[in-house]
C-alpha cells in the first residue's frame, strides 16, 4: 500500500482554491487546455510555468495503488461482455474474493469511472471492494476505441467523442452482466465517480431491481424519473463542488417526495474528486469516511 499521507504529497491546500476550480472546469470538458494554461498563468510565479502547475493537479498513478494486483484475498481479470444497445464488445476488470463460501455467495458490485475510461484509481477501487467480500466489476467504457490509452487527459478526449447514450447502455450492460453472474447472492450494487456518479442515479432509475447505489458527486436524473428508483442511494458530495451541488436539490426533493431511501452526506472543506488518491484533490480523512460508509451500506443492502 503506498503511503498516501507523505509530507511531500501535494494537497488541495497548497493551491489558491480560484485554481482548483479551475482545473475542476478543465478536467470535465469545460475549457480547453489553452485556456486553462492561459488563465492559470496568474498563479506562475517564482519560475513555475502553467505547464508545470497542470502537471501538479493532473493525476499521478504512482501514488493510487492501496490494494496490489496480486493479493493474495483477491483474484482479478479482464474479462469481455456484449452490449448490443451499446457499442458492442465491452472489456471489463472483474475482481473476486479469493475465498468465498459456497454456502454464502456474495453480492456483485459494479463501479463506473470518471470521464477519462478505466485507469489504475478505478481499477484499484474494484480491487478494495473485492478485499471486502464482494465480487466488482469496472467497465470500460473506452472499449470501443481500444481501452483507455494510459493517460487521463487522451481517455477524457476520447470518451468525450463517444455516442453518450450508447455508452450509458454499455454500464446497463454491464449492470446486467453482473445480474446473470453465477457465484453470487443475486444481488448487484453499484458505484460510480464523477461521470460514473451520475451513470449510479440513472441506473437506479432505470433498473428498479438495481440493491443498492453510492454515487460520488455525479449528476442526477430528471426528478421526474426517481419515482422508479427503488435501490437505497448513498449521495457523497463535496462541499466546494459547487457545479455539482447545484444539481442536488432538486433530486433530494423528489427523492423525499417520493418517500425512498437515501442518505447524503456532503465533506465540508473537500473538492470534487476528493476521493482519488492520484491528485492533490484527495482528502484522506474524507475518502476514508465515505469509502468506508460504502462499504457498510452495501453491506447492509446486498447481505
Amino acid at each position: 500500500m503506498k503511503d498516501q499521507t507523505s509530507p511531500d504529497r501535494l494537497t488541495a491546500a497548497d493551491f489558491d482554491q480560484e485554481l482548483l476550480d479551475l482545473y475542476d472546469y478543465y478536467a470535465h470538458g469545460h475549457i480547453s487546455k489553452r485556456a486553462f494554461l492561459d488563465r492559470a498563468g496568474k498563479w506562475a510565479v517564482g519560475g513555475l510555468t502553467a505547464t508545470a502547475i497542470l502537471s501538479t493537479l493532473s493525476p499521478n498513478y504512482a501514488l493510487a495503488q492501496q490494494v496490489a494486483e496480486d493479493d493474495e484475498d483477491i483474484v482479478g481479470e479482464d474479462i469481455t461482455y456484449q452490449s448490443p444497445d451499446g457499442t458492442g464488445e465491452i472489456t471489463a476488470y472483474l475482481v473476486r474474493p479469493a475465498d468465498i463460501d459456497p454456502g454464502r455467495p456474495p453480492a456483485a458490485v459494479l463501479v463506473v469511472h470518471e470521464n477519462r475510461g478505466l485507469n489504475p484509481y478505478i481499477r484499484d477501487v474494484t480491487r478494495r471492494l473485492a478485499k471486502a467480500g464482494f465480487i466488482a466489476m469496472a467497465p470500460d467504457g473506452l472499449s470501443s476505441l481500444g481501452g483507455y490509452p494510459g493517460t487521463d487527459n487522451a481517455g477524457r478526449d476520447m470518451q468525450r467523442t463517444l455516442d453518450q447514450s450508447a455508452l450509458l447502455n454499455d454500464f446497463f450492460a454491464g449492470f446486467e452482466y453482473l445480474q446473470a453472474l453465477e457465484g453470487t447472492n443475486g444481488k448487484v450494487g453499484a458505484t460510480g465517480f464523477c461521470y460514473g456518479g451520475g451513470v449510479v442515479s440513472r441506473l437506479a432509475a432505470a433498473y428498479p431491481e438495481l440493491a443498492a447505489g453510492v454515487p460520488f458527486y455525479g449528476s442526477f436524473p430528471d426528478a421526474e424519473q426517481v419515482a422508479g428508483i427503488e435501490a437505497p442511494l448513498m449521495v457523497q458530495l463535496a462541499a466546494l463542488d459547487q457545479r455539482i451541488n447545484a444539481m442536488w436539490p432538486p433530486f433530494q426533493q423528489a427523492m423525499e417526495a417520493n418517500d425512498k431511501i437515501y442518505e447524503a452526506h456532503i465533506y465540508p472543506g473537500v473538492n470534487h474528486g476528493f476521493h482519488n488518491d492520484t491528485t492533490p484533490r484527495y482528502d484522506a480523512d474524507a475518502a476514508t469516511l465515505a469509502e468506508e460508509r460504502m462499504v457498510a451500506w452495501f453491506r447492509t443492502y446486498l447481505a
